[in-house]
C-alpha cells in the first residue's frame, strides 16, 4: 500500500473521530458557542473532504491489484463522512437539542460513533500491517525455495566435478 495513502488515511481518521466527538458536544450547546462550534464542524468536514479526495487520487495512481481494495475503503469513508454531515444538518436544525437529548438518552448513538470510527481505523491499520507482514513472509518463503534450488544445483556440480577429478586420477593412475 503507499505510505502517501496511508498518511492521508490516519489523518482523516482522526479528523472523522474529532468531528464525531465535536457533533456530541455542539448538540449539548447553545447560541453563540453552538455556532462557534458548528463553524469549527464545517472547516473540519472541509478538511475531512479535502484528505477523501487526495486518497482517492493517491488510490488511482495505484496498481489495479492494491487500488481495488482502497477504493473500497474510499466508499466506506464517504459514507462515514455523509453520515457525519448529516449529524451536522441534524444538530444545526431549530430543534435540535431536544432532538439530540432524546438520541443520547435512548441509544448513545454518537458515542458509539467516535469510538466505532476511532475502532475501525486502528482495525483497519493493524490489518494494514498484517498484510505487509504476510507479504513479508512470502517473500521470504520464495528467497529460500530460490536459495535451496541454487543449493542442489550448486551440489549437482560438485558431484559431477568429482566423477571428473576421480575418473582423471584412475586414468592418470592406470597409465
Amino acid at each position: 500500500m503507499s505510505e502517501v495513502f496511508e498518511g492521508y488515511e490516519r489523518q482523516y481518521c482522526e479528523v472523522s473521530a474529532s468531528l464525531f466527538r465535536k457533533c456530541t458536544t455542539a448538540s449539548a450547546l447553545d447560541g453563540e458557542k453552538k455556532k462557534q462550534k458548528l463553524s469549527e464542524i464545517q472547516s473540519g468536514v472541509e478538511e475531512a473532504e479535502s484528505l477523501i479526495r487526495k486518497m482517492d487520487l493517491e488510490a488511482r495512481s495505484l496498481q489495479p491489484s492494491v487500488k481495488a481494495g482502497l477504493l473500497a475503503k474510499l466508499r466506506e469513508y464517504k459514507s462515514d463522512l455523509n453520515n457525519l454531515k448529516s449529524e451536522l444538518k441534524r444538530i444545526s436544525a431549530p430543534n435540535a437539542r431536544q432532538a439530540t437529548r432524546e438520541e443520547l438518552l435512548e441509544s448513545g448513538l454518537a458515542d458509539t460513533l467516535a469510538a466505532s470510527t476511532d475502532q475501525r481505523g486502528r482495525l483497519m491499520m493493524t490489518t494494514e500491517r498484517l498484510n505487509q507482514s504476510n507479504d513479508k513472509i512470502k517473500e521470504s518463503r520464495r528467497t529460500i525455495l530460490e536459495t535451496e534450488e541454487l543449493g542442489v544445483s550448486i551440489l549437482q556440480d560438485l558431484h559431477q566435478q568429482r566423477q571428473s577429478l576421480l575418473h582423471a586420477h584412475t586414468t592418470v593412475n592406470m597409465a
